[in-house]
């Protein structure tokens, strides 16, 4: 069951409030809110955290309920299969979800970190030290999960948190954010710290995006159509996450049933992340061998593939242009096959959103040049792409993997989500 706008905001005797007031009054809550957290003690946020945790195990039932009114009326809307796997909870993503939150305990503060310290020839002691952002505005699409890790990061990094999910999944992201304001309020820490924009309509995404006043960084996390449109409309700072067209390619010296592996589950593990990889690239002295192998393991996986590809299997249907550039979150694959090292380097570049390719070889040397070469935010040398996650790379969670390079790259953890301020100790100095 999906909410009116109008029905939250609108009180008993007064007219409705517009969907930019409703924002405004969400974002001086977060704004109040945020400099309560901004001091909270460590074992506040963590206390927060394990509470919160514990409240998502408790909800699991009436949650699973929740989300199987949100998964029922995504198929009634022709939903594709890969979006129902995102949006869908059962009890082993719960438990998952509460585990991160708990895994989140057990690493640094990042507030308060000296990052820097110098003592000036005239006694001034000069520290940089990490604080928090302030506000942060998440607008995700389908995952639910999201705004329990956007939650719990934020949490513990001492920022405030105005989530707005997607529609498809309102019913589930009411009881995470009540899981989440739970953990608050046993902290003693005020439940603004996160809120929901608790309504389909889409005025109030808009309202965010241009919340000047309360918000300091809008972080969308979705498909291509989302990223544009923050991008395109927002007057807050944003942190974008483009789309995962992320790219495999076989060397040449590639160990072929190691590479089969690789592609096997950088494909198939989960089509639906944006980790997954969408587009292979494969040297032409190995793809008559190495494309046959792949195609008998990828088994109910679409191939579509250039030319030379598509000689080296029947099973290879034809891609178009449009396939170079396509995220799937589906099983299906693209295949371009190259003449060596610099044309798959020159084709990912050219054709990739930046997020992670990698490169799988025997040869370092080879593997070298990839990672030096490839400006994307994650690269790897015989890795599946799929380990391009927060969680996988110790953050204990992420609030998205950031496809520019401003501020933070890649997955966006604790340390990504502060700042800083110039901290000066004097002793009476005056500058003459």
């Amino acid at each position: 069951m999906t909410t009116d706008l109008s029905k939250i905001i609108e009180k008993p005797g007064k007219p409705v409030v517009s969907a930019e007031d409703y924002v405004q009054g969400l974002g001086l809550r977060a704004r109040q809110a945020a400099r309560k957290l901004a001091s909270a003690t460590t074992e506040q946020k963590n206390l927060a955290l394990t509470a919160a945790a514990e409240a998502l195990r408790e909800t699991s039932s009436e949650l699973i309920t929740a989300n199987a009114l949100d998964v029922a009326n995504a198929q009634k809307g022709g939903r594709p299969a890969s979006f129902i796997d995102r949006l869908e909870l059962n009890e082993e993503r719960i438990e998952s979800m509460a585990t991160a939150l708990e895994k989140i305990t057990e690493l640094a503060d990042p507030v308060g970190r000296s990052l820097m310290e110098t003592k000036r020839p005239n006694g001034l002691m000069i520290s940089r030290v990490a604080t928090p952002i302030g506000v942060i505005g998440m607008i995700y699409e389908s995952r639910p999960n999201v705004g329990a890790d956007a939650g719990a990061l934020c949490i513990k990094s001492g920022n405030a948190i105005i989530l707005r999910g997607g529609s498809e999944s309102l019913n589930s992201s009411r009881l995470i954010v009540e899981a989440m304001q739970k953990g608050l309020a046993a902290a003693q820490l005020p439940e603004d710290c996160v809120q929901l924009i608790d309504s389909t309509d889409r005025a109030a995404v808009g309202a965010l995006l241009r919340c000047i006043d309360y918000v300091d960084l809008v972080i969308p996390r979705g498909g291509r159509s989302l990223v544009q449109l923050v991008r395109d409309e927002a007057r807050v700072p944003t942190l974008l996450h483009l789309d995962g067209n992320c790219h495999s390619y076989v060397h040449s010296a590639a160990n072929l049933q190691k590479s089969v592996d690789i592609v096997r589950n950088a494909k198939l593990r989960r089509t639906g992340i944006c980790g997954a990889t969408e587009s292979l690239v494969v040297d032409d002295t190995i793809a008559k061998t190495f494309i046959p192998l792949l195609a008998d393991a990828l088994v109910g996986c679409q191939l579509r593939g250039d030319p030379q590809a598509r000689d080296c299997d029947p099973r290879v249907i034809a891609a178009s242009d449009s396939d170079w550039r396509e995220e799937y979150l589906d099983a299906v694959l693209s295949i371009k096959v190259v003449s060596g090292l610099d044309e798959a380097c020159a084709f990912i570049s050219e054709h990739s959103s930046g997020h992670t390719e990698a490169i799988l070889t025997e040869d370092p040397e080879a593997a070298e040049m990839f990672l030096t070469n490839i400006d994307s935010a994650v690269v790897m040398h015989n890795a599946s792409t799929q380990f391009s996650d927060g969680g996988e790379f110790g953050m204990g969670a992420e609030i998205g993997i950031a496809t520019g390079k401003m501020h933070a790259r890649g997955p966006v953890g604790l340390e990504q989500l502060t700042s800083f301020k110039y901290q000066v100790r004097g002793d009476g100095q005056t500058r003459s």
